[in-house]
This record gives C-alpha cells, structure tokens and sequence, in this order.
C-alpha cells in the first residue's frame, strides 16, 4: 500500500510510480506553482493533512477561503474515489487537528506581536519607507532600547515618534540627524496602516510558537491555518508577518540537523508578495533565513504561481519542487515556462516545457529529493484526491473548530500594560506639572517684587512727609509768631456796632447843637 511509503504520498506517475516527498528530506524546502485554477490549493492541502498524519505540525495561509475545509471530513466524489483505487490508495475520509487564526480576530485566534519583536527593518518594509526613513526608524528603536521605553504596539511607535522629533536636537548629536520630515513621513505611514486594521497586530499578549507547533494525543500535528482573505488586502503586512514568524522561529528553535521528520512545515501562499519591491536588505534577510532554518527542523515551502516570482537565490535552495500547469502567452511568461522546465532534472520522456503547458487540474510535474539529497528525475503526476474537504468551511463550522481550540480564550483578550506611551505621557504629565509649578512660582516672585516696591515706595513717601513735617516744626520753634492782622468775627462785629453807636450818637448831637443855634 502506498500509504505504507517512508514519506508524503503525493499521487501517482505516468510510470505507475508512486511519487512521495520523504520526511526526512522535507527539512530541505520546496516550492509548489501553478497558475490559477490548477490545483496548487488542493495540493497544499494534501501535503498539509499528510504532514499532520506523520505527526508534523504545519502553518498555513488561507488567501481564498477554500483551506479551511481542511478542518472538516471529507465527502469524495465518485470521481476521486476512482483515482484512489487507480493509485492503490484507499481513502478514509477525515479531517485534520486545526486551529484558525486572524490578525484581525475575526475569523481565527486573534495573532499579536510588539513592535520591538518585528523590529526596524520589518516594519520599514511594512511601512514602505525609504532608505533615509528606514534610518530614522532605526534611531527611534535604539532610543527605546537605550531609554528602557518597550515598543508593544503601534501607540508606543508614534509616541517615541513625537518624542525623538521632541529631542532632534540631542539625539542627532549622539546617533546622526534626525530630520522632521522623516518622522512625519513615518507617522504617515503609521496611520495608513492602522487605517488598514494593521494595529490589530501589534500588543499583546504576543503569541507564543508553542502554541502553534503542537502535536495532539493521537499523534497528529495541529495544523494552523490563517486567514488570509482580508490580510490580503494588505499585501505588505502579510509579507512582514509571514517573514517575522519565519524570524521567531529561526531565533528561538533549537538547533537538530536532519531530523527523521520536520518539527515543522510552513507554508507560504501567494509568496511573489514577499519579494515584490523588496529592498536588497530584505532579500538578504529572506535568504539567510530560508537557508539556516533548515537545521532547526522547519520546512519552508513557497506556493507561487510562477517559480521565476522566487529570487534565484532563494530558489536554488527549493529542493522540492511540484510544478502544476502554467500558460505562456506572452514573452514575459515565455521566460517564465523556460525558466521553470530548467529547474528540473529532464525526464527523456517527455519535454518538460510541452509537459507544463499541458498538464490538467489536478496534475503537476513532481521532483523531490531522494534519500542522498538530489533531485528525482522529473515525472508526469496525477496528484491524490485529498482526505479532508474540498472546498470551505462554513461559519458554524468555523465557530465549532474555534469553540474546541486548544488556545481558546489565551489570545483573545488585548492587555495593555506600562509601555512608550504610557511611559512618555507620564513624563509629559510631570514636566508640564513642574512647568505649572515653575510659572505659579515666577508669578508669585514677581507679585512679591511688586509688593516690595509699592512698599518701598510707601515708606519712601511716608519717610518725606515725615521729614517735611519735622522741618515745619522746627521753623516754627526757631521763629516767633506774628501777630496776625485779620480781624476775627468778634472783633469786627463789635467795631461795626461802635462806629455804628458812635455815628448815630454824632449825629444827634449835631442836630441838638444845630437845632440850639436856629432858635437863637
């Protein structure tokens, strides 16, 4: 029985040869292409339930929907179950351990990570920042590294922002310039970002590897699957987030060579997102990553719809390779088709550029690594009918899965402890509550200075009166008094009543001496 088979069974060949991709050359990578509608989604979703069925955790990105019926028992068709029996294969169906995941919580575990994880250079690239922005961004990290400030999401960033464009001046002198406009580019950005939903991503509490590479009591690995309908829609962010959980695992997997069986498969859908305008920095990143997680026991494989979308660099280091159909209508896809016929080892059978343009849904041109690490010659497959659903899942469905998850309720709440933010608007309250301090003391100074002249003054004044009071005394005591010439109102009154008494007494004896003298 092929199901016997040391290995992945993928389907059957022209040749009536089984072709399986074995566990212990699966740590080498792959790539799986096609253009759309050939059945690279089947494809992943075979090898995802085979890896799960030898015990392999796998993750997985859901762009369409359609991976999600991973989780649900399959229903074959009369058509499926005859290629099974032409393959010897007996098909049981059932579906796979899965856990659903979602930046954005919605239809998955919520997935997190802080900002100082992602690092300068991933978030630059989510960002789509230049090269001297890129820079300042560097700067505002090591400032937070060197301050003791924690970036976990994105309210943190745009506060150190503000902070570092606070301080330019100080900054620039230890670390190089720190131009305005690069901080306002990047606060930009910022905002695009969260207007796309990207700050869903970024807090706590961040997500923990264990939690995805399990492997259940029945001995089957859990497959992860992220949704990815909407992320798609943010085609930068779900690059950076595929690459950064590459970057954890690398980081904090230990070191086990060529193990019997990958600890882990990781499959990256629509990946031609990951290389798109990618910076040189990047790409190097990208490379180094894919060519050391190797030996930590990671299976990385690429599912594109042209392999000329993969960097030669990158792809020279696919050793397993499933080709589905690819149509060449224009020069640029003429190059394309070339260019993947040559990558594989030529099977004198057929011509493989013939074999690639000619392949039906559900057939792919198949090499794998053999026991001693080269390539198998090519060969003409008709991919198995899978075990699991073909097709999505439905909201119910979904609900039940996530209602039985082994992580339910662990990511579903955001914490928001003491960080950048936080941290800087304490410092902003206290500086402004010194400066209130500073202002109301330079007031009172001020009023105090006020006082203290208005008093100066009044003693001033005082001190005068003082003094010419003191000099008319003094005269007064030195001269003596003249007598004064007015008359008071006594004196007058009884002067104007003499003359008054003295005239009518005149008088009368003028009439008395005058009346004498006529009768005379």
């Amino acid at each position: 029985m092929t199901d016997a088979l040391p290995g992945l069974f993928l389907g059957q060949s022209d040749a009536d040869q089984p072709e399986s991709l074995l566990f212990n050359r699966a740590n080498r990578h792959g790539v799986v292409a096609g253009a759309t509608g050939t059945g690279k989604t089947v494809t992943l979703q075979i090898m995802a339930q085979g890896f799960s069925d030898a015990g392999v955790p796998v993750f997985c990105a859901d762009v369409k929907g359609d991976l999600s019926g991973i989780s649900q028992v399959g229903t074959p068709n009369e058509k499926l179950l005859a290629r099974a029996t032409e393959m010897g294969l007996t098909l049981t169906p059932r579906a796979a351990p899965t856990v659903f995941w979602d930046l954005y919580g919605q239809k998955g575990h919520p997935i997190r990570t802080t900002v100082s994880e992602i690092g300068p250079v991933l978030m630059a690239r989510m960002l789509n920042l230049n090269d001297v922005q890129e820079g300042v961004l560097t700067v505002v990290f090591h400032v937070a590294d060197k301050e003791g400030l924690l970036l976990l999401d994105l309210d943190d960033l745009r506060s150190l922002l503000v902070y570092v464009g606070e301080n330019a001046e100080r900054i620039g002198r230890e670390v190089g310039n720190v131009a305005p406009a690069s901080i306002a580019a990047i606060q930009r950005s910022l905002l695009q970002v969260e207007q796309q939903g990207g700050d869903a991503f970024f807090g706590e509490p961040a997500l923990k590897l264990e939690d995805m590479i399990r492997v259940g009591l029945d001995g089957r690995g859990q497959v992860n699957v992220l949704d990815s309908t909407r992320l798609m829609n943010s085609p930068r962010l779900y690059a950076a987030f595929l690459l950064w959980l590459l970057s954890e695992l690398f980081e904090q997997l230990p070191e086990v060579g060529d193990p019997e069986k990958p600890r882990l498969v990781f499959f990256f859908d629509e990946a031609h997102l990951l290389f798109n305008d990618a910076p040189r920095a990047l790409l190097e990143k990208v490379e180094q990553v894919v060519r050391l997680i190797r030996s930590k026991g990671v299976g990385v494989y690429f599912v594109t719809q042209n392999p000329a979308d993969i960097p030669d660099s990158v792809l020279a280091q696919l050793g397993n390779r499933i080709q589905h159909a690819l149509r060449a209508y224009t020069p640029s896809e003429q190059k394309g088709l070339k260019a993947a016929s040559q990558s594989f080892r030529v099977n004198a059978a057929f011509d493989t550029a013939e074999a690639i343009q000619g392949l039906g849904v559900g057939e792919a041109l198949v090499s794998v690594l053999d026991e001693k690490g080269a390539p198998t010659i090519v060969a003409r497959t008709k991919i198995r009918p899978p075990a699991s659903r073909l097709g999505p899942a439905t909201d119910a469905e979904r609900a039940a899965i996530m209602a039985a998850s082994p992580v339910r309720g662990l990511y579903d709440q955001v914490l928001n402890r003491e960080s950048a933010a936080e941290i800087l608007a304490n410092r902003h309250g206290a500086a402004d509550q010194a400066a209130a301090q500073a202002k109301a003391q330079v007031e009172a100074d001020k009023a105090a200075q006020l006082q203290a002249k208005a008093d100066e003054k009044a003693a001033q004044a005082q001190a005068k009166a003082q003094a010419q009071a003191d000099a008319r005394a003094a005269r007064a005591t030195a001269t003596p008094a003249r007598r004064s010439t007015r008359e008071t109102p006594i004196e007058a009154m009884t002067k104007s009543v003499l003359r008054t008494a003295g005239s009518t007494l005149t008088r009368e004896l003028m009439r008395g001496l005058l009346g004498g003298l006529k009768r005379r």
